[in-house]
């Protein structure tokens, strides 16, 4: 797709959908499992899911596993939500089967961790997985994969991975169901003229800056995670709505193009699908400086990083894996595959092309960085 529609009326056609519902969505004030809520949750998923291909990435598990077990608070120790994941999710899952079977509609659990997308052979059979899942008229319900997740493999909350599933099968829309109604000029709780900001027509430094962490001590995101994953979101080209997820009939309404919650409007056109992944899905290890000249090349020529543009190489990282390409003040602007691994790229930096070969004794390619494993972004 090469433009995207603006405007809330363009929710409406939203054929792709993927919904976020948060753990304070589902939950009571002393963090238990509020299931009278859950249903009405469950109305406006079963009422999206006509007609569209939806997507649930669905927090939950672990404050089902808390109550299950019987425990007075949410653990803090990684094992104690380990635990609490794993009696928790299949409680989650038979909630949903139950909400979608009573409509003869079939859901299926996916639990996925960072891996699984940093690796673009596993990103693409999730894709394949989601999308022949989509075609059977499935409902997936995603989480992250907390039984087994370390802190190298998590997304670390699930608006992350929400904005990452969206980017993974080209949604259309992604509605991120929070406990707040949006992104305010302020902190809502504390400031009693904080104002609803109804649209952000771009993600810049100072609209991150109005986000706050989360003041709940059952959820594991803020505002700042969710304005991020609209910001992604957007990037791809899709449209994201942050909204309250405690008022009955929001999804319903987001949907029909209200004027509720924030919404982020997508940029002008979608990344092809390997520069959303490479921009999105994954984490750096390593960080290049580069010169203004190539920085100029990069973003506006749309060239490659050729060794003479680096000025500096952070980072222990091999041939083909990601790095950060930062200009001199250190601002993070793209994001690409190395072409040679970091001790080549700190002997070749700053050397014309032509010398590589009389640099290392071998030459894999000119470009430290082949535009066609960059990113900008």
């Amino acid at each position: 797709m090469s433009s995207i529609s603006t405007g809330r009326t363009a929710l409406r056609s939203a054929q792709r959908v993927v919904v976020k519902i948060g753990t304070n969505a589902l939950t009571n004030a002393t963090g238990r499992f509020n299931r009278q809520h859950f249903d009405a949750l469950g109305q406006d998923l079963l009422w999206a899911a006509q007609g569209r291909e939806l997507l649930v990435v669905s927090s939950g598990a672990i404050a089902l596993g808390v109550e299950r077990l019987g425990l007075p608070s949410r653990p803090r120790d990684i094992p104690g939500k380990q635990a609490c994941a794993a009696v928790g999710q299949s409680r989650l899952m038979q909630a949903y089967e139950e909400a979608f079977a009573a409509h003869g509609k079939a859901v299926a659990q996916v639990l996925l961790t960072h891996e699984d997308v940093q690796e673009r052979r596993r990103y693409l059979n999730v894709k394949h997985t989601l999308e022949r899942l989509l075609t059977a008229g499935v409902v997936p319900v995603i989480n992250e994969n907390d039984t087994v997740s370390v802190d190298e493999l998590k997304f670390g909350d699930n608006d992350t991975l929400a904005g990452l599933v969206a980017g993974v099968v080209g949604a259309d829309a992604l509605v991120l169901l929070s406990d707040v109604e949006g992104l305010y000029t302020g902190d809502p709780r504390r400031d009693a003229g904080a104002e609803l900001l109804a649209t952000v027509m771009q993600v810049t430094p100072e609209v991150l800056a109005l986000a706050t962490g989360t003041s709940s001590g059952v959820g594991t995101g803020g505002m700042s995670t969710k304005v991020r994953a609209a910001a992604r979101a957007s990037d791809s080209g899709i449209h994201c709505v942050i909204t309250s997820g405690a008022v009955p009939g929001r999804l319903r309404a987001v949907l029909e193009g209200a004027d509720v919650g924030t919404h982020f409007e997508p940029a002008g056109s979608r990344r092809s699908a390997r520069a959303a992944w490479i921009a999105h899905a994954l984490r750096a290890r390593g960080t290049l400086t580069v010169d203004a000249g190539a920085r100029e090349a990069i973003v506006t020529g749309k060239r490659s990083l050729l060794p003479s543009g680096v000025r500096g190489v952070e980072g222990d990282f091999g041939r083909g894996d990601p790095v950060d390409l930062v200009d001199a003040e250190g601002a993070v602007f793209a994001r690409g595959l190395a072409a040679y691994d970091a001790n080549e790229l700190r002997r070749i930096a700053g050397h014309r092309t032509a010398d590589i070969e009389a640099v290392l004794g071998y030459r894999y390619l000119d470009e430290a960085v082949h535009r066609d494993d960059l990113a900008v972004l």
